[in-house]
């Protein structure tokens, strides 16, 4: 006689009946009349603290499905046969999964893969990696490294660190590194890099949790940490020339500073994105594309922009051929120097200063958004706090009156 099915409220149900099976074999009850089998791993209890204040232990379970099926309710001989052989081999996985677990250390499994030195590791996901944000991960793998050669606790493992040493004790100690080593909103950003390849070796069974869970870098993202030119700086900069520029990073960031674009948007713009007949510039933001319904700009060129994009060439070259990121910074470094502009401004400081300038010149915040690409006024908000700033300063700067001049 078949096994009474205990249903619980997930459609889920537990297959194995010894009580100390670590993994325990499952199976979660599809739509379509079948059974897809799981594991569910129990890795012990981690001491966390409620909204309230207190700390409290809270189970860790993780789960794995097979990609094995079983026939829900088997009719024939033939499904009958192929239950019988699926949840066999079921068993014998959950056994050996069951054998690597107990051979694992602190929490994680795989000892094969115990070995993996985590700074190769995280190499070989950026060598593989081909998304546009590669140049953070190259930073956050830099940091790390630094990090722990940096700090006594941790430099003995400044050549090799495994997975399963990597704790969330440490991890705490490294957001305050990077908050200590980068400005504004640098150090969340490199964790949130950081994190990424941590959340993959999780899912490729390198890690069996995550030791960066609940652990943040918080930055008041309503405020403006960069630099921002002001229209005067910006005409500093048009004006000022000097021996072996390039004046494809002059024509790129004075477009920046005109429309608000983005260095990973402007690098890849093609004389296909330009109507000229129509006086237009129609793109889609390498940062959201794909996951946003505001990924696309159209923004209207007047007469300074079309000068800077120059005539119309081949369709598919690009307006702006500019070298690396690096380069182009440095040579922005050298540029602003010689302009007397004493601030440090980076490529990025160009969307700032065209959103800060416009709105001095009264433009509403709903415009800004739209022309920067948002798709809410929240990202936008900040830069009306920076006005504000900018107010107070210019009130500050007017002579002061004392009282027996009154």
């Amino acid at each position: 006689m078949a096994a009474r099915k205990n249903f619980r409220a997930d459609n889920t149900y537990i297959i194995s009946t010894d009580s100390t099976d670590n993994p325990k074999l499952g199976a979660k009850v599809l739509s379509d009349g079948r059974e897809s089998l799981f594991l569910d791993y129990y890795l012990g209890f981690e001491t966390t603290t409620s909204k309230n204040g207190k700390e409290y232990k809270r189970v860790i379970n993780r789960r794995e499905y097979l990609h094995l099926y079983l026939w829900q309710a088997p009719r024939t001989p033939l499904e009958r046969q192929y239950n019988k052989e699926t949840l066999e081999l079921a068993k014998n996985i959950r056994f050996e999964k069951g054998q690597e677990l107990q051979e694992s250390i602190d929490g994680y499994r795989l000892k094969k893969k115990q070995d993996i030195n985590f700074l190769d590791y995280f190499q070989d996901y950026i060598a593989q990696y081909t998304k546009k944000d590669v140049r953070m991960l190259e930073l956050a793998l830099r940091r790390f490294k630094d990090f722990l050669k940096d700090t006594e606790e941790y430099n003995r493992f400044a050549n090799k660190i495994k997975p399963n040493q990597i704790t969330k004790d440490m991890m705490a100690d490294f957001a305050e590194y990077l908050q200590s080593r980068s400005r504004g909103e640098g150090a969340k950003s490199i964790f949130k890099r950081f994190r990424k390849v941590i959340l993959y070796a999780v899912e490729h069974d390198v890690m069996l949790k995550d030791p960066c869970k609940g652990i943040s870098i918080r930055v008041d993202d309503q405020q403006l940490r960069k630099a921002v030119l002001s229209p005067d700086e910006v005409m500093r900069l048009a004006t000022t020339h000097y021996e072996h520029e390039n004046p494809d990073i002059r024509r790129a960031f004075l477009f920046c500073c005109y429309c608000g674009l983005r260095f990973c948007d402007v690098k890849d713009l093609t004389f296909a994105n330009v109507d000229f007949s129509n006086r237009l510039l129609s793109f889609e933001q390498s940062k959201t594309k794909g996951h946003s319904a505001s990924s696309g700009v159209v923004i209207k060129l007047n007469d300074t922009l079309l000068k800077l994009i120059g005539e119309a060439g081949n369709r598919n070259a690009l307006i702006f051929p500019l070298p690396t990121y690096e380069t182009c910074l440095k040579t922005l470094g050298k540029w602003t120097k010689l302009a007397g502009i004493e601030k440090h401004i980076s490529w990025h400081c160009a969307r700032h200063s065209f959103a800060v300038n416009i709105l001095n010149n009264g433009a509403n915040i709903k415009t800004v958004a739209s022309l920067l690409g948002h798709s809410g006024l929240t990202h936008t908000e900040k830069y009306t706090r920076a006005i504000d700033s900018l107010k107070e300063e210019a009130l500050n700067s007017l002579p002061a009156i004392d009282a027996d001049m009154i």
